[in-house]
Order: C-alpha cells, then structure tokens, then sequence
C-alpha cells in the first residue's frame, strides 16, 4: 500500500476520482509496495485499482494504453524507502569517506530497486527468497552485483554478514531464469 500524494489535472486518475491522500492498495488484485510493483502492473490495459480514502475501501476500473501513465503522484520517487546496506565490509568506501560531508554521502545504499533503476551495486545480502521471486517474475534485468569473492566463508569475513555466503545462491537463480547479472569484486591486499 502506498500512499498517494498527487493526481495530475485531467489524468486517467482525476477522471476516476483519485484524490491526494488516498491510498493505492493494489492492480488487478497485486500488492502495490512500491514503484516497480506500480509500473509493472500498470502495464495492463484494463486496470482494477483497489484504493483506500477516509471514507473507506473502493474500487476504479479503467481500460488505458499498455504503458499509459494514469496520472498518480507518491511522496518518494521510489513509493517506499531506500533500503540501507546492514553489511560491515572491511573495504567499505562509504565508512572511509571524511567526516563532515553532506549527510547522502553517508548513507550505504543497497537496494536492488535502485540497481535496476540507475545501475547502483547490491550485495543480495539484503532480499529474501521472494525479493529473488519478484525479479525473476518481472523479468527484472540487469541486476548490478558486488560479488567480491563467491568463496562463501569468504564472503562472510569480507562483509562482516553471517549471511553473505548463503546469498551467493541467488547468482545460480538468476541465471536459471536468464537475468542478465553484471557483477563487480574488489581486490583486497
């Protein structure tokens, strides 16, 4: 569910009734979480919208365009919040930059929405197994990782992740299900 902060004037949207404030909670019966659950479902040319407002839950129909826009406006760019990298990295850059710097130049991204979007790294260490589903489902490709080592107990040192071995897994996925992968490593002396 995600919150709806704009209706553009004359949109698909206003004609239906749409008002900021409302809330998007799914297409044709599809969760909507954030942007790419919204663009992928919207795809469709006859659209149920399932929406909250104050008055309680409703429901739009429309016919549109495959990829028309209908119009709709969220807080974020993203529809949700940046996921954070929760690694510890021995070679993080992020943790090397000097102190005193503008507050974004902290913040450790790793967020596989954001890889597909503009090309940013993941580590995978952050998904679970349905995060892994989605992607191959919404044919989400490429998908920007940083490898660094797939010596799993390696891994787990380099990154300071209990985790990060198991998540070596997922590159096999991808590949079974044909997603294209760039991935990078980082050479530690």
């Amino acid at each position: 569910m995600v919150k709806i902060t704009d209706v553009e004037r004359g949109s698909i949207a206003d004609r239906l009734g749409i008002l900021p404030g409302h809330t998007l909670v799914s297409i044709n019966g599809n969760e909507i979480n954030d942007v790419l659950d919204y663009r992928f479902y919207l795809t469709e040319r006859n659209i149920t919208l399932d929406l909250l407002s104050d008055e309680g839950r409703y429901t739009c129909k429309t016919r549109k365009g495959e990829y028309d826009d209908i119009g709709l406006g969220f807080e974020t760019p993203l529809m949700d919040k940046k996921h954070s990298c929760k690694n510890g990295c021995i070679f993080c850059f992020i943790d090397q930059n000097p102190k005193g710097m503008r507050e974004t130049i902290y913040f450790k991204d790793d967020d596989e929405r954001l890889s597909f979007l503009h090309g940013n790294y993941v580590t995978l260490t952050n998904l679970k197994d349905s995060d892994i589903d989605r992607i191959i489902k919404m044919r989400i490709s490429p998908v920007n990782i940083s490898v660094h080592t797939t010596d799993p107990i390696l891994r787990v040192k380099m990154m300071n992740n209990r985790f990060a071995g198991q998540s070596l897994d997922y590159l096999k996925r991808f590949a079974e299900n044909n997603i294209k992968m760039n991935c990078q490593i980082v050479l530690c002396k």
